[in-house]
């Protein structure tokens, strides 16, 4: 596109990013994202009113006082701060919610530095290029310990065979557009998995590569027990496989117990029976975990449907920068 043609179709950007006691890494993310949007600016290749948008998810720390501060001296930031924590899926619906009323195009990317800024402007370009959605794929899990990217590679497979639509080595790092972002929001779902709900939206989609960085400063917020729930979350969101999976297992065990009273009544036919604790405690044991398994599994989803049914808010907004800056 030759730059006269670019300056009369430039489109506004936002940059939505989730920080939640972020303030080691805040100076350093402010400065590389403003660097990026800069450049794309004086470019044309995005609109001058074009924001980054911080979204305090019920930080501890000093990081909403550090994104105040920030906005006296750089324009491009702005900020809505929570009342309380909501945890990072609704920090990126919140921002998504507020940038989508008049932004042309939203970029999500996590504070810590860990996705390659410069994959930013390439998003862009695929905007440009009639893509609706542009997911940031890493190339290689090399910062991620061998258990963690074993683990990732089985949760990606699982997923797969259980039908739902996902981007192996993809995680909120992405360009949607404005109208792809509106359709987005029309799920309602209170259980978010936002990387499986993204590919059902539609809309021209493709991929943008790029080498993932160890974490500039910090400490990772998504530890082993969060990222097994969010795992569960995923998987319990988009499937009912694991209820069919107990029900199958359940009629297994009965066609097993079937058949030891088969056995157990020829061989008492042949009078060789023999009487022992072990078979029964066994038994009992094993029926016991089955059913503890199940009624867990069940207990699993009817809460997911308690927690819809309440219709409860995602998020509560108690400052909002970017709307006054905005008007």
């Amino acid at each position: 596109m030759k730059e006269e043609e670019r300056a009369v179709v430039v489109k506004k950007l936002v940059i939505v990013i989730p920080a939640y006691n972020e303030e080691e890494v805040f100076p350093e993310t402010v400065k590389e994202i403003t660097e990026i949007l800069e450049g794309m600016i004086s470019s044309n290749k995005v609109s001058a009113d074009s924001k980054i948008l911080f979204v305090n998810d019920g930080s501890k720390d000093n990081t909403w006082n550090l994104i105040i501060n920030e906005q006296k001296n750089n324009e491009l930031v702005t900020g809505i701060n929570f009342s309380r924590n909501f945890g990072h899926q609704n920090a990126l619906v919140a921002g998504l919610v507020t940038a989508s009323k008049d932004a042309d195009m939203m970029i999500t990317i996590d504070a810590d530095l860990q996705d390659d800024v410069n994959a930013i402007e390439k998003m862009v370009d695929q905007y440009y290029a009639g893509f609706d959605v542009v997911y940031g794929v890493r190339d290689n899990r090399d910062t991620d310990t061998a258990f963690k990217r074993s683990t990732a590679l089985t949760f990606y497979g699982i997923m797969k065979k259980l039908g739902v639509d996902m981007v192996p080595n993809h995680a909120d790092y992405r360009l949607m557009s404005q109208r792809a972002v509106l359709e987005f929001l029309k799920f309602k779902e209170e259980n978010l998995f936002i990387r499986g709900i993204v590919p059902l939206v539609g809309f021209p989609s493709t991929k943008v590569y790029y080498a993932r960085k160890e974490r500039f400063a910090g400490e990772s917020k998504y530890p082993l027990k969060k990222m097994l729930k969010f795992a569960w979350d995923g998987i319990s969101s988009f499937s009912v496989v694991p209820i069919r999976a107990i029900m199958t297992l359940g009629v297994a065990v009965v066609i097993v117990a079937v058949g030891i009273l088969v056995y157990a009544v020829l061989e008492h036919a042949r009078g060789n029976t023999a009487q022992g604790w072990s078979s029964l405690m066994i038994s009992l044991w094993f029926l016991g975990g089955v059913q503890l398994i199940g009624i867990s599994v069940i207990g699993e989803y009817i809460g997911k449907i308690f927690n819809e049914v309440k219709h409860r808010p995602r998020f509560t907004i108690q400052d909002d920068t970017y709307t006054k800056v905005d008007k």
